[in-house]
C-alpha cells in the first residue's frame, strides 16, 4: 500500500480493508513502519519500533489489523522496554502485559512501537532529556504538547491512525489540541489501570487514545472499557456501544461557555475567537449556549498546592521503586531538575497534608457535579494559547520549587485539570485553526460523570458539520518522497 493511500484511512477504514481482503495486517504494519521512517526523523515522536507480534483474524473486531503505538508509560508489553521518559528507568523491560495491553491485543490492534513522553509524564510538553524534544508536525519549531506528545505527533503526521495516551491533567486533550486531533479523556474507572496499579495519581490519571477521527476513539473505547476485579473505581456501563453514539443525534443541549480559565491567566485573542466561533457553530446545530462562571469548589492556589502534594508524593514512590530496582542513584544524573525538585518535595509531604489534598479532590468533584446538574456540557478552549515554541514552556518558572513547577504546568493548561480531579469525561475537538499561522486550535467539551455517550454524539455531529480530515500538517507521511 502506498503511503499516500494509507494516510487517507482512519483505523476503522483500514480494518475494513483487512476484513474485505484488500490488504493484510502484515502489509499495514509494513506501511506504518515506512511512514515512521519517512517522518519520524523530523518529529522524534517514536522511540522505537519492533516486529508485529499479533496476527488478529480479519474482521474479528472493528479495528482488527490496525497498526498502533503505545505511550512509553502506564501500559506494559511483555518483553518490551518501558522507560517512562526517564534516564532512571532506561533499559527497563516489562515482565508481563498490563491489563490494558491484554485488551489492546484482544481488540485486534497490532502494536509496533512506543512513543515519547516527558519524564514521568510530569509536563504538558514533550521535551525530555532521555529522548530529546518531540516536534509538532504542523510547525517543527513548536511543542506537540504533552504528556502524550509523541502519540499526538505520530498520529498527526500519519504514522498510525490511532495511538495510546494517558491523561492526569490534560495529557490526552493537550496534544489533541496542539496537533489537530480528537482526544477524549474518559470517566475515572472507565478503563482499568491494573494490575500493578489500582489508581495513578490518586485517580487523576486515566488511559485513552488520540485519533484523527471520532469513530476510531469510540470504537477503541468500546473494545477496552470496563473494570477488572480489584479495581478501586468503576464507571457505569454504557447503554449502547460508543461507536453507535457517534451517529446518534445529541438533541438540543444546554452548553455553558467559559473562556476565562480558573486561575485567571490571560487567553490569547485568537483562541478566544475560536471558542466563540465554536459556540456559534453549536448554536447553529440547535444547542443553547450561554456564558457561565463555573465554581471550582476551592481557591486556585489551594487547587495548585493540593495537586502538587498528590502528584509529588506519588512521584516519590515511583522514583524510589525504580531506583531500588535499577540500582541507580536518585540525582541529577538520572532525573531532570524539575523532577528531582518535585521528588524531594514529595518526600516531605506529611500524612495530614496528603489527606487534605484528597479533600480538595472531593470539593472539586462536588462543585463540578453541581454544574453538570444544571448544564449538559461545558465548552472551553482546550489550551489558552497556540502551541508554544520548543524551549519556551518553562519560561518564568526556571529554577523554581516543586509547587512552582506544578503551577507552571497548570498555567500552560488551566482548562483541563479540573476534570481529572473531578473524574469526569472531557474531549478536545479540532474544530479551529489560527488564521495567521494555520496552527490547530482545540475546543474542549466536558460532561458529567459517565457521559461519554453525550460527548461522542456531539463530536460526531461536529465532525459532520465542520470536518477536519482534509487538513494535514507540514510533516505528513502522505506527502513523503515516494509516497
Amino acid at each position: 500500500m502506498k503511503l499516500s493511500e494509507y494516510v487517507t484511512y482512519d483505523g476503522v477504514g483500514l480494518a475494513d480493508l483487512v476484513a474485505r481482503g484488500q490488504v493484510t495486517a502484515a502489509e499495514l504494519a509494513s506501511t506504518a513502519r515506512r511512514a515512521s521512517e519517512a517522518v519520524n526523523p523530523r518529529i522524534n515522536a517514536v522511540v522505537e519500533t519492533w516486529p508485529a507480534q499479533d496476527a488478529p483474524a480479519p474482521g474479528s473486531t472493528p479495528l482488527a489489523g490496525v497498526p498502533f503505538l503505545i505511550k512509553d508509560l502506564a501500559v506494559t508489553m511483555a518483553g518490551r522496554r518501558v522507560e517512562l521518559g526517564s534516564r532512571l528507568a532506561a533499559g527497563n523491560v516489562a515482565g508481563a502485559d498490563s491489563t490494558l495491553m491484554t485488551r489492546l491485543r484482544r481488540a485486534g490492534l497490532v502494536t509496533l512501537g512506543r512513543t515519547t513522553t516527558p519524564e514521568f509524564a510530569y509536563s504538558t510538553t514533550t521535551e525530555g532529556a532521555l529522548y530529546g524534544p518531540t516536534r509538532n508536525p504542523w510547525d517543527p519549531t513548536r511543542s506537540p504538547g504533552g504528556s502524550s506528545g509523541g502519540s499526538g505527533a505520530a498520529v498527526a503526521a500519519g504514522i498510525v491512525p490511532i495511538a495510546h495516551a494517558t491523561d492526569a491533567a490534560g495529557s490526552i486533550r493537550v496534544p489533541a489540541a496542539a496537533n489537530g486531533l480528537f482526544g477524549l479523556k474518559p470517566t475515572r474507572g472507565r478503563i482499568s489501570m491494573g494490575p500493578d496499579a489500582d489508581e495513578v495519581f490518586n485517580g487523576l490519571a486515566v488511559h485513552g487514545v488520540l485519533s484523527r477521527s471520532v469513530r476510531d476513539s469510540a470504537a477503541l473505547l468500546d473494545l477496552v472499557h470496563g473494570a477488572e476485579a480489584g479495581d478501586p473505581y468503576s464507571a457505569q456501563r454504557p447503554e449502547r456501544p460508543y461507536a453507535q453514539e457517534v451517529t446518534r443525534s445529541p438533541g438540543s443541549l444546554r452548553i455553558g461557555l467559559l473562556t476565562r480559565p480558573w486561575g485567571g491567566r490571560a487567553v490569547e485573542g485568537t483562541v478566544v475567537d475560536a471558542a466563540l466561533r465554536s459556540a456559534r457553530l453549536a448554536e447553529s446545530l440547535g444547542h443553547r449556549v450561554e456564558e457561565v462562571r463555573v465554581d471550582l469548589g476551592v481557591d486556585w492556589e489551594e487547587f495548585v498546592l493540593a495537586n502538587a502534594r498528590l502528584w509529588t508524593t506519588n512521584l516519590a514512590v515511583w522514583i524510589d521503586g525504580l531506583a531500588a530496582a535499577s540500582g541507580r542513584p536518585v540525582d541529577s544524573t538520572t532525573l531532570e531538575p524539575e523532577t528531582l525538585t518535585s521528588y524531594a518535595y514529595g518526600r516531605t509531604v506529611g500524612g495530614t497534608e496528603f489527606v487534605q489534598a484528597l479533600a480538595m479532590r472531593n470539593g472539586v468533584a462536588r462543585a463540578i457535579g453541581r454544574y453538570f446538574a444544571e448544564y449538559d456540557l461545558l465548552l472551553t478552549p482546550t489550551l489558552p494559547e497556540l502551541p508554544v515554541p520548543l524551549g519556551g514552556y518553562a519560561e518564568g518558572a526556571e529554577g523554581g520549587d516543586a509547587v512552582g513547577w506544578l503551577r507552571q504546568v497548570l498555567h500552560r493548561s488551566p482548562f483541563t485539570a479540573a476534570f481529572n480531579v473531578a473524574g469526569t469525561p472531557a474531549m478536545s475537538v479540532p474544530l479551529e485553526t489560527d488564521p495567521a499561522t494555520g496552527l490547530p486550535i482545540g475546543i474542549q467539551f466536558a460532561a458529567g460523570h459517565g457521559r461519554e455517550d453525550l460527548l461522542f454524539r456531539l463530536a460526531g455531529q461536529l465532525e459532520q458539520a465542520a470536518p477536519w480530515s482534509q487538513r494535514t500538517p507540514a510533516v505528513w507521511a502522505g506527502g513523503a518522497h515516494g509516497a
